[in-house]
């Protein structure tokens, strides 16, 4: 964040200076009373299970500057301690955020989706770091919370921003491209996730097409020509539409190769092709790089510097890692799941050679409300269908992950009631050479399997 004085702050924030020196400055804005550190502001947010005007007071034991706080509070503070007060310090947040954005010259390319936001921003910032500083989204700071923050990272020495925009809810899309203000943007695809709130994939799609609009005219929106509702989307912005996919759009993907160390594949945009590498492996994932290209692109790169861009990109962890336990190699997707990327995964389990078995370890999926049970039914005939060898579920609703594989003919079936049962289990049967897919959603906690698997099994050793 560039310096601000808390006068600025105030003004950026539509706030009100209530007591201390509007002419102190900060450089850096948090939300979280346990990290704050002496300079900062702490803005107190309001919450379902929180709230941040019980920590003003710690906050300015730690020697914070100052607190953005509602018009009620009262509190004890040092008379130093300035304060910020706004109606609604969340609405305040974002409205600082917003300007904050807009005092910036950078390029703002924004990112939403079902599935593949963060590997196509790691992909997308990796890509336009080739030419330009970069600042992009850290973990999955992507909501009404996160995006200001990563926002207001940002500095006027960075030239591109890659943000992620996330959703659970009807409207949240339109609020944060608002704030967001993006200059291109990106949509990996419409699939299920959230489903429980939206009611259908129509309505995500809906939802997700609000971003296209927010683009202007005189900016690029990116959208999957595998999916069949980015033609309706693209006829929603004002933008310039570019498609890219595996068969068709302006930028294609043929000749791909998968292994372990990652996928290799030839980028095709009209007469001109070119070669390229990705440290990871995974069909969607050339999708979701192809998606990095044409972002690229639409920012001037040429293919070359694009590919060298996704040779080098750096992969947020639990994304289709490779990870050895003795000769036992662990296919790591742990960081979350639904229907899309569930059978996304599976697919690459069954593209990647293995001298063993293909086994997959697979955790329940939340927030699919009606679908969950066709959900976790058709994942599991995925499986089956796929050729994976055995199977192993975790949890109640992952059960009917394991009834769906056994009606589509898979036979070495087994349910565990834990991670740690799950890992007993995988002891059993992995052989040295067998390649073991982990994958669940975020509260399935499916990466404790492989730490362990590796505490419980003696014969396995981790390797460095």
């Amino acid at each position: 964040m560039n310096p601000l004085t808390l006068s600025q702050i105030a003004q950026l924030a539509a706030a009100s200076l209530s007591s201390g020196e509007g002419t102190v400055v900060i450089n850096k804005v948090s939300t979280d009373s346990r990290t704050i550190k002496p300079g900062e502001l702490f803005v107190a947010l309001r919450g379902e299970n929180f709230e941040g005007h019980d920590f003003v007071e710690a906050a300015a034991k730690a020697a914070a500057t100052g607190a953005l706080v509602d018009l009620n509070w009262t509190g004890s503070v040092p008379n130093n301690f300035v304060l910020l007060r706004a109606t609604d310090t969340l609405q305040a947040y974002q409205t600082l955020a917003a300007n904050y954005r807009r005092s910036l010259a950078l390029k703002v390319l924004a990112i939403t989706g079902s599935n593949g936001k963060t590997s196509t921003k790691d992909f997308a910032a990796a890509v336009l770091g080739r030419r330009f500083r970069v600042t992009k989204t850290e973990a999955n700071f992507n909501n009404h919370v996160g995006l200001p923050r990563t926002i207001l990272e940002a500095t006027s020495e960075d030239e591109v921003a890659v943000w992620e925009i996330g959703m659970n809810h009807p409207g949240e899309i339109a609020a944060l491209s608002k704030i967001a203000a993006p200059d291109a943007a990106i949509i990996t695809n419409i699939g299920v996730a959230h489903i429980e709130f939206m009611g259908s994939r129509e309505a995500i799609a809906i939802e997700k097409g609000a971003l296209a609009e927010a683009v202007e005219p005189q900016g690029t929106v990116i959208l999957n020509a595998d999916d069949p509702f980015s033609k309706g989307i693209a006829a929603r912005t004002c933008a310039r539409v570019v498609f890219a996919g595996t068969t068709d759009g302006a930028l294609r993907t043929i000749e791909i190769r998968q292994s372990a160390d990652g996928s290799e594949f030839t980028i095709v945009e009209g007469a001109h092709r070119c070669r390229a590498q990705l440290p990871v492996a995974g069909s969607h994932m050339v999708q979701n790089a192809l998606l990095a290209v044409a972002a690229g692109r639409a920012f001037g790169l040429s293919l070359e510097e694009c590919a060298a861009g996704l040779a080098a990109a750096p992969l947020t962890k639990a994304r289709l890692q490779i990870k050895e336990i003795g000769g036992l190699q662990f296919l790591d997707d742990s960081y979350n799941a639904n229907p899309d990327s569930m059978k996304a995964a599976l697919r690459t389990l069954v593209e990647l050679d293995a001298e063993g078995k293909r086994i997959a370890v697979l955790g329940e999926m939340r927030e699919l409300g009606a679908e969950s049970q066709r959900g976790h039914r058709e994942v599991g005939e995925t499986a089956a269908t796929l050729g994976v060898n055995q199977l192993i579920t975790i949890g109640d609703a992952a059960e009917l992950i394991a009834e769906g594989a056994r009606t589509a003919g898979l036979n070495k079936v087994s349910s565990a009631g834990s991670t740690r049962e799950a890992a007993r289990l995988l002891g059993e049967i992995a052989e040295p050479g067998d390649l073991v897919l982990i994958k669940g959603s975020r509260a399935a906690r499916t990466e404790e399997v492989i730490e362990q698997f590796g505490s419980q099994n003696s014969a396995f050793v981790i390797s460095p």
